[in-house]
């Protein structure tokens, strides 16, 4: 049997400590970053990490939505204008991890006086708005892979959670980060 090769192997820094987590940005000179993952000074991952515990749900959603679409819109075009030199596209991830109590699944009711909501937001509870958003920032492509934990308060040590749905549970997030890690290993053979 004749020599067979294998994958170089990948030995990624996972930077964790405020002082290595930030990105320059476009719109802003630069961004701080919760996870960033990177080998041989290229960028391979980057992932924001937000929560929200009760009692104000609703204008908190609205400020975590403005955040989610702005950090990615800033870090994308400072991608597309050469800030982390030429190298191929990271993974970006948002993960939100949501109180799961009858405040976060009550619907919401909205007013818009001139004109209609989306129907799938109006009514929607926060818990749902937020599987929603996470859908569509991963549907319009502004990030990798999103994901939607909903864990009651008390599971600080069980670690008790569930998913809305298939496509922003925790699962699907981490086999998305993984299959982008093994391409790039891939791609450095």
């Amino acid at each position: 049997m004749g020599s067979r090769r294998f994958l170089p192997f990948l030995v990624p820094q996972i930077h964790q400590q405020k002082a290595a987590l930030t990105l320059p940005g476009y719109f802003r000179p630069t961004r701080l970053w919760d996870i960033i993952v990177m080998h041989k000074g290229q960028l391979i991952a980057a992932v924001e990490l937000k929560s929200q515990v009760g009692p104000t749900f609703g204008n908190n959603f609205n400020n975590r939505t403005e955040e989610a679409i702005g950090t990615e819109h800033c870090l994308w075009t400072a991608y597309r204008e050469g800030a982390f030199g030429k190298q191929p596209r990271p993974f970006i991830g948002w993960l939100m991890a949501v109180e799961d109590a009858p405040g976060s699944r009550t619907p919401v009711r909205d007013k818009s006086p001139h004109f209609p909501t989306f129907k799938e937001l109006n009514g929607a509870s926060c818990l749902s708005r937020y599987d929603i958003l996470c859908q569509r920032l991963m549907q319009e492509q502004l990030y990798s892979a999103t994901s939607l934990i909903a864990s009651p308060h008390d599971a600080v040590g069980s670690g008790v959670h569930g998913a809305l749905s298939d496509l922003t549970s925790f699962k699907t997030f981490v086999t998305s980060l993984s299959r982008h890690v093994a391409t790039v290993a891939a791609q450095m053979e």
